[in-house]
């Protein structure tokens, strides 16, 4: 009669901490400059005269930073955050389900609707475009790519409307009669030195009912679904509109991305604190992964629209990035004879707040990340073919590089 060999699980409630107290303390500040750099240094070079970084280093940071993001979601927050919840040493209704996915879902869900409301109900006021400070050389890279040239090689017209409009009334008649809009269609068309300007008569239909381009951008020109269709022209005021409705979303964003960063920089730091054998080897994994991460973070927070009151926010939030986990790491080193990451307990909570981090870096790394900066961004769509791709390696390298520090942490 054969027996089935039994496994013995170890449920142990202390941690693994075995001294080493000196090299644990200089985590604290070697993690901190890490994080503090990786977090300021994009801020510093986007927003700081004084600090002249090339436009494609900068565009490299970005996209980096981007795929740092992504796989962070699925590698370090996704994975442990099942590992935890599916942990033998729990039991209950906990094991019943795949919490640690569902979370993440409802995650998902919860920040679209959050930022679906920001937007409706503009609760980041009213802020007016011009008032918005905004610097990104990445921008002036893709602008310098930027080529009116179809799949041939050969120059594409630019049409463009050019409206005059003048109403006259005759007062002397009753029946209210009204003369039509002039307005012409100016046409530029490239060439080597020059662009030559052919202004030609048309129609007195009404301008807003009128949109003439080719602009090399697919879909219509009124439309403002994916695919995106271009341009605006039907005046200032909704210009005005999407930026307010674009600087909402963008807030809700950013403060999102910070809420789950920092989500898992504490876990981190404290799992560091108390780390037995391990440690040495994680000790120099998370100070690359918390660098990344932070590169992440500041490509975002340099990049967004502030309004000009508000120029020291991205600083305040990289700041707070850069001492989470070595305050973290503090705490843990503090508690280090109580706190057991082993516990139930602490597998439970670690578990349900990796889940919410991961499902909020999925959907800003997705959504906010990936999708905005290709699909919808209107520089990158005008770029060349060759710089969208650099743009796509960059976000792979970032991904790859996150992943691989999976290995160890």
């Amino acid at each position: 009669m054969s027996t089935v060999p039994s496994v013995m699980v170890e449920c142990d409630n202390g941690n693994g901490f075995d001294g080493r107290l000196g090299l644990r303390i200089s985590s604290v500040f070697v993690i901190g400059f890490g994080s503090m750099l990786g977090a300021l240094l994009p801020i510093a070079a986007a927003r700081t005269k004084r600090m002249h970084v090339p436009p494609v280093a900068f565009f490299i940071t970005k996209y980096f930073g981007s795929g740092v993001i992504i796989a962070t979601a699925f590698i370090h927050l996704l994975s442990p955050a099942t590992e935890a919840l599916q942990s033998p040493c729990l039991t209950g209704p906990i094991t019943e389900y795949s919490w640690a996915e569902g979370i993440a879902l409802m995650t998902v869900f919860t920040m679209f609707f959050i930022e679906l409301m920001a937007a409706r109900f503009d609760i980041f006021g009213h802020e007016d475009s011009h008032g918005l400070d905004h610097s990104d050389p990445s921008v002036d890279l893709l602008r310098d790519t930027e080529k009116f040239s179809d799949t041939s090689g050969g120059s594409v017209d630019r049409t463009i409307i050019v409206e005059s409009p003048v109403h006259k009334h005759d007062h002397g008649r009753h029946n209210g009669t009204e003369e039509s809009s002039r307005h012409g269609v100016m046409t530029l068309t490239p060439s080597r030195d020059v662009h030559a300007l052919q202004l030609s008569p048309s129609s007195s239909e009404h301008p807003a009912s009128r949109v003439v381009s080719n602009s090399g951008i697919p879909g219509r020109e009124d439309d403002f679904t994916y695919p995106p269709g271009g341009q605006d022209h039907l005046g200032h005021q909704r210009e005005h509109d999407i930026d307010h409705d674009h600087f909402a979303a963008q807030m809700t964003a950013i403060f999102i991305l910070e809420f789950g960063v920092i989500f898992h920089s504490v876990f981190i730091g404290l799992t560091l604190a108390v780390a037995g054998s391990e440690f040495t080897v994680l000790y120099i994994v998370l100070a690359f992964h918390q660098t990344f991460e932070g590169l992440g973070l500041g490509s975002r927070l340099a990049t967004a629209r502030w309004p000009s009151k508000k120029k020291w926010m991205p600083w305040a939030l990289g700041g707070l990035y850069g001492v989470a986990t070595p305050i973290a790491i503090a705490i843990g080193l503090g508690v280090r004879t109580g706190f057991a990451p082993g516990s139930q307990k602490t597998l439970i909570i670690q578990g349900v707040f990796d889940s919410i981090s991961a499902g909020i870096l999925i959907y800003t790394g997705l959504v906010e990340l990936m999708a905005h900066e290709f699909m919808f961004n209107p520089e990158m769509r005008k770029s060349s073919i060759k710089m969208m791709l650099f743009a796509y390696l960059c976000m792979c390298v970032g991904a790859g590089l996150m992943a691989l520090l999976g290995k160890w942490a």
